[in-house]
């Protein structure tokens, strides 16, 4: 992060973690309690290190690290991360579709695992497939690696099918409350209909209506392929953010040892800050703010009564319907030169 960078991020964050002196000491300054809770997000370094750089007892490392990632959520979220509108949703389909060709695609979706220390008494809940112990991280990703939805705080051993489900934004995708464009016909492939805009996702998430996965299965026909490799390619976009993010804060490649809570605002605040630093570079300005979509934490302690349940994954047969139907079109108007080349 550049000095400028830090200075404007300070002028955002400084009024909400600023600490008033008292008669028995002085208190530690704004700049120095955001340098120490970045210092963390961008090391990953235990609190001990990092209190004997900055002269600080361990305990007020802690502290400061809660209070000052949940602050550079409180100063960032509406500016950098707002709830789409139903204009945005069509700027982000208009991104895909200029940079990735993809249409009607508002957004990529996947989940990461962050991986953490076993919390105490919390059984299986966090233990997931890779054998270690993670929350998740769901993201909405746009074309420009812009985080534009994250939920945070599902239990590791939930498939990214299930955070979808139990997720806020799971829910808005199933009652139609996220404001998604009406469906529109595809320029010069009118023949096909009016077709709805669409999440683009891998094969660990369902197939709905307005979110489209690959065809399943080894033995698939040339053109199935082909639809798998253009919509991968448009899906890539949110592993490319998650290594961005992983790259700048590295407290994605350790063990996270703090507590749950803790290690949501932080993953949180990264999520923010990935999105503050990266308007910079593209120069997108940002719209009127709005409270954005985000897991709401408990203060009580998981339970495996809080496990998500299993259920079906069957689709319709208007989802397996549009797959058919954004297959044709990438196979023929929407075919690039390069695709027969790939697979």
């Amino acid at each position: 992060m550049s000095k400028d960078a830090f200075d404007e991020l300070l002028g955002k964050v400084g009024p909400l973690i600023v600490k008033a002196d008292t008669r028995l000491r002085l208190s530690i300054g704004p700049a120095e309690r955001l340098a120490i809770c970045l210092r963390y997000l961008a090391t990953g370094d235990s609190y001990r290190t990092i209190a004997f750089s900055y002269r600080v007892g361990h305990t007020t490392v802690a502290v400061i690290v809660r209070e000052v990632a949940g602050a550079i959520w409180t100063a960032l979220v509406e500016e950098t991360m707002p709830v789409p509108q139903m204009e945005d949703w069509r700027a982000i389909a208009a991104g895909f579709q200029e940079r990735w060709n993809f249409p009607n695609c508002v957004g990529a979706i996947d989940g990461k695992h962050v991986v953490i220390q076993a919390p105490a008494n919390s059984g299986s809940l966090y233990f997931n497939y890779k054998s270690t112990h993670s929350l998740v991280l769901l993201a909405v990703v746009d074309a420009q690696y812009l985080f534009r939805v994250v939920d945070v705080g599902g239990f590791g051993r939930s498939s990214d099918g299930g955070s979808l489900r139990n997720s806020a934004f799971g829910e808005g995708l199933r009652d139609g409350s996220l404001q998604l464009p009406p469906d529109t016909l595809i320029p010069a492939a009118e023949r096909l209909g009016l077709l709805p805009h669409v999440f683009v996702g891998d094969e660990a998430f369902p197939l709905l209506d307005n979110l489209l996965r690959p065809f399943p299965g080894r033995q698939l026909t040339r053109e199935r392929r082909l639809f798998n490799y253009r919509l991968s390619r448009a899906r890539l976009v949110v592993e490319c953010a998650f290594g961005i993010l992983s790259s700048q804060w590295r407290m994605f490649r350790r063990v996270i040892t703090t507590s749950p809570e803790v290690t949501e605002l932080c993953v949180k605040a990264t999520c923010v800050l990935h999105n503050f630093l990266r308007r910079k570079t593209i120069g997108r300005p940002s719209r009127t703010p709005v409270v954005p979509v985000v897991a709401e934490s408990s203060d009580e302690a998981p339970t495996l009564r809080d496990a998500p349940m299993m259920g079906s994954n069957n689709a319709t047969r208007r989802s397996i319907r549009l797959r058919e139907t954004f297959c044709s079109y990438l196979n023929e108007e929407g075919a690039v030169s390069w695709q027969q080349n790939v697979v």
